[in-house]
């Protein structure tokens, strides 16, 4: 007998399953780790105009999905008015069944809004106006959203010269909300045009007041940030990166190639990865003496439509999955930190699902006891943060690793409607665990089961960022 779509039992496929989450998952506020958010729009609790300005803005799943349904840039990214772009992503959403955006798309509209109707084009003019007039309540302002998934704390994406005003702003108003930034230094990663690199370090001189005239000066400069992060609350880095960097040799050639840089020429190829490599140890140590995360995101190969690229601009919805061999320098790296013992707590977002039993097994040579899961699995993330990527993220770690010590899922969205993700993710972990209990493969002890699913949900993450 067919179930009714997105009922009490989504994702569910058994009673012990369905306990485990009504019991104990779905209590569990949010702690979302890893997100993309303004802090601006945190700090000034903003008011959306329409649905369109908070659900479509800057959503390249969904416009990837539209183009792939014929639909013109101008609904996308475009011109467009507000309500005909929704209309055109009211036209999209029929066609996406079994992607992961039907799913979420409906529990959007209905955890937020109370909209159980589904979204076409005949439909969609009715469920524009119903949103559209809740928008106007305060309670439907961003802390109102948030505070409807029970979300406790926030960590932003930030960059080094960031000044982290709202920040500041926004923990003086002492919310039970709490809202930290995360150090993401990309930018100096970026060396393939010195007058850009050169540029941004202009950036960073002026938010250290440190003259930075050799790498010794950057590795200052940088410390500087690192200790006015951690003032601000800051407890992770993050990278976005396609493979981590190491070169055993030649890292005596970084103040040369430096200098390089600096007087504005471009490095051989050869030369990058020595300064990169280097840039990436002395990093992870000024984590480590801060006791801090560092999170790398592995994998993705970026603005692979030139045409689209130099119309757009980057991050409106032309990356892919890329093939890099990862597990060679991953390892390099990690073993050059833990033989000083200056590996902090790391976790590895794998992005080609291929790669996952490579990336845990790699990383738990690293777990030294020193911390209960110092070395993560992320969660699927981006293209694998669907149901399938979530089922296998979750076998693997259980297989090669602790899934007790995982400390669970994050959104990784620019969008504040995207928390019923992990709504998403706790019903498929405890779908997992409800049917290993239904096939004899876990014991029916749902109260220690429950326990893990807290923990997984909640408390690990919790204890292992310190908040």
């Amino acid at each position: 007998m067919a179930k009714d779509f997105l009922n009490h039992e989504f994702l569910l496929e058994t009673g012990e399953a369905v306990k485990i989450y009504e019991e104990y998952a779905s209590k569990m506020p949010i702690i979302d780790f890893h997100n993309h958010l303004s802090p601006k729009d945190i700090f000034n609790n903003r008011k959306f105009n329409n649905l369109t300005e908070l659900w479509l803005d800057g959503d390249h799943y969904k416009w990837r999905a539209m183009r792939a349904n014929g639909i013109e840039e101008k609904y996308c990214t475009g011109n467009a008015s507000p309500f005909e772009k929704f209309m055109k992503w009211a036209e999209t959403m029929p066609y996406t069944l079994r992607n992961p955006l039907y799913h979420w798309s409906h529990m959007e509209l209905r955890r937020y809004f109370g909209v159980t109707e589904l979204l076409n084009k005949d439909s969609a003019e009715k469920i524009y106006a119903t949103c559209n007039e809740l928008l106007q309540q305060e309670e439907f302002r961003v802390s109102g959203l948030l505070a409807k998934m029970k979300v406790e704390i926030i960590c932003t994406t930030d960059d080094p010269t960031d000044s982290l005003e709202y920040h500041r702003q926004f923990a003086a108003q002492k919310s039970s909300l709490k809202m930290f930034p995360t150090f993401r230094p990309d930018k100096i990663y970026k060396i393939d045009n010195p007058t850009l690199f050169n540029d941004y370090l202009n950036l960073l001189t002026e938010a250290s007041s440190i003259s930075i005239n050799t790498f010794d000066d950057l590795m200052e400069a940088l410390k500087n940030r690192v200790n006015f992060f951690h003032d601000h609350g800051c407890r992770a880095s993050d990278y976005g990166l396609e493979t981590l960097c190491h070169e055993n040799n030649d890292s005596h050639k970084v103040e040369d190639i430096f200098f390089k840089l600096r007087g504005g020429k471009s490095l051989l190829v050869e030369e990058k990865p020595i300064f990169r490599s280097r840039l990436q140890v002395e990093l992870s140590k000024l984590y480590h003496a801060k006791g801090w995360v560092q999170q790398f995101h592995l994998g993705a190969i970026r603005n692979n439509n030139t045409r689209k690229l130099n119309e757009l601009g980057p991050d409106t919805g032309f990356d892919s999955i890329g093939e890099f061999s990862q597990i060679s320098v991953m390892q390099k790296l990690f073993d050059h930190l833990d033989t000083s013992n200056q590996l902090t707590k790391t976790i590895v977002y794998n992005l080609n699902p291929s790669d996952n039993e490579l990336f845990i097994t790699m990383a738990s040579n690293f777990n030294d006891g020193s911390v209960a899961g110092k070395m993560q699995l992320g969660s699927g993330w981006w293209f694998l943060d669907q149901k399938d990527g979530i089922e296998k993220q979750l076998n693997t770690l259980s297989n090669m690793g602790l899934l007790s010590r995982f400390v669970g899922m994050v959104t990784d969205s620019r969008s504040f409607l995207s928390f019923p993700r992990h709504e998403y993710f706790r019903r498929i972990l405890c779908n997992l665990i409800g049917n290993d209990i239904a096939k004899g493969e876990l014991p029916n002890d749902l109260p220690w089961l429950g326990k893990i699913v807290q923990d997984i949900c909640y408390h690990n993450a919790k204890k292992y960022f310190n908040f």
